[in-house]
């Protein structure tokens, strides 16, 4: 039986992302590619990050899967649907089953299936998939398969029951980094930053509940792999690969301080210690647990916030307390750990006093980094709920994702992206003003003020 898995997500159209320059391999795509191998199933995985749609048709049409598993997410819904519209439309693929999974198709099922998909993995895709291949295989019916969806022979949409999450997440093999060209990434790192990075995962799910984010593959759950278990995969990436640093990808790295003891521990005897980089909250974090961060090689830290004003904070259920973020932001730095944090403008109810209070928080807690966007809904999400009834357009499916979605604000939509120009330019006159470059302050003090006007300007 021919497998192939892809993602769908090309670096070449994404030109914030060349700015950036911070590509990780897909590890869903990499971890199912390894459950497969694992239960006696060949595979093949065409990495499309560094490469084209016009490659990607060329490999589907020289290898002729039997099936086609694709990883969608909301940034590669449209190329998605452009593959499976080339598959649909090609005699050669006619006998191509295709399979999507990941998290932007629970909350899409019917569509997602009207335009070409035979199956949707809903949730953790390893078990399911492997299931799947096996009946389409051996020509066995599908209906009994857990936590599927698809077209039954009247055409009606079919949801099976949901399946229970792995228990154990040291089941899993390594993700099959072999499969795809990893020096690709670790190229594109070090010629942009002078180092390059490897993403490892070391839990799944979050058991919290922040409005804006989705849960729609593992829902509010909190799993761990064994420090053993994780430490054995650094061992085996040291062995071989010539990389850096870690990207740990966990949504709350410190979460668990029993596990994170056990980590240090067990990375420190084996003498596997290498710089690492995560992200946690405020409200997990310590002076203990930064020299605990700092023994295991943390270099970096990134401490969600989001705003910093108290009340949005509020209004997002993200459950901590500004005033402990900028604390833990400069704890760790004293601790010798360079910090983050996430910022995020434009939601809902979000004044010019909301704006202002992130800036004077930027400046109080003064992170080494920051990011910052503009809130979107994305589809299952509580965000979403609230705001659906306020969409400004009814955009068509098939040609949008979540982000084109706005919806009514305090402000219009572009009063928000001026208002990340404020924030950014304001922010880097205070950190210009703090290490002497005057000019540079003045150049960023009078983007400030041109953004504050056109702020001004924006407003209904």
């Amino acid at each position: 039986m021919k497998i192939s898995l892809t993602h769908g997500y090309f670096i070449e159209e994404d030109e914030k992302e060349q700015e950036i320059m911070r590509p990780y391999p897909p590890l869903g795509v990499l971890y199912i590619s390894a459950w497969l191998e694992k239960n006696g199933y060949d595979n093949q995985v065409f990495d499309s990050t560094f490469s084209s749609f016009s490659a990607l048709k060329k490999h589907l049409l020289k290898k002729t899967p039997d099936v086609v598993g694709i990883y969608t997410n909301l940034m590669t819904k449209l190329n998605v649907l452009r593959t499976m519209e080339f598959i649909r439309s090609n005699e050669q693929l006619s006998h191509t089953k295709i399979i999507l999974g990941g998290p932007e198709v629970r909350n899409h099922i019917e569509n997602f299936l009207r335009h070409g998909a035979d199956f949707l993995v809903l949730g953790e895709g390893e078990e399911t998939m492997l299931e799947l291949v096996k009946a389409i295989e051996s020509k066995e019916p599908t209906d009994a398969i857990e936590s599927i969806a698809f077209l039954n022979k009247s055409g009606e949409v079919e949801k099976t029951k949901e399946r229970a999450l792995l228990r154990d997440l040291d089941e899993l093999p390594m993700p099959n980094r072999m499969k795809i060209d990893m020096p690709l990434y670790f190229n594109a790192w070090k010629q942009k930053h002078g180092t390059n990075a490897i993403s490892v995962n070391t839990m799944r799910g979050c058991p919290y509940t922040c409005k804006w984010c989705s849960r729609a593959v593992y829902g509010l759950s909190y799993r761990r792999r064994s420090a053993k278990h994780v430490v054995d995969e650094i061992e085996w990436i040291k062995a071989n690969y010539d990389v850096e640093t870690i990207w740990f990808v966990d949504d709350v790295f410190t979460v668990s301080h029993k596990w994170l003891k056990e980590f240090v521990e067990e990375v420190n005897a084996r003498n596997m210690v290498m710089p690492f980089e995560c992200i946690t909250r405020a409200d997990r974090m310590n002076e203990d647990v930064i020299k605990l961060l700092k023994k295991a090689g943390c270099f970096r830290v990134w401490i969600g916030a989001e705003s910093g004003s108290q009340r949005i904070i509020d209004k997002m259920d993200r459950r901590v307390d500004v005033n402990q973020v900028r604390e833990m932001i400069v704890a760790a730095q004293k601790g010798g750990i360079s910090a983050g944090t996430f910022i995020m403008v434009g939601y809902p109810g979000e004044t010019e006093e909301d704006i202002y209070e992130t800036i004077h928080h930027l400046k109080t807690a003064n992170p080494d980094l920051f990011t910052i966007t503009v809130a979107y809904p994305i589809k299952g999400t509580d965000l979403y709920t609230e705001v659906e009834s306020k969409f400004l357009e009814d955009l068509p499916w098939q040609s949008n994702t979540d982000r084109d979605i706005d919806f009514e604000r305090t402000y219009p939509r572009k009063y928000y992206d001026y208002a990340v120009r404020l924030i950014v330019n304001e922010v880097n006159a205070f950190k210009a003003v703090k290490t002497g470059n005057t000019l540079a302050a003045a150049k960023h003090k009078a983007k400030a003020l041109a953004a504050k006007g056109l702020m001004a300007a924006s407003k209904r």
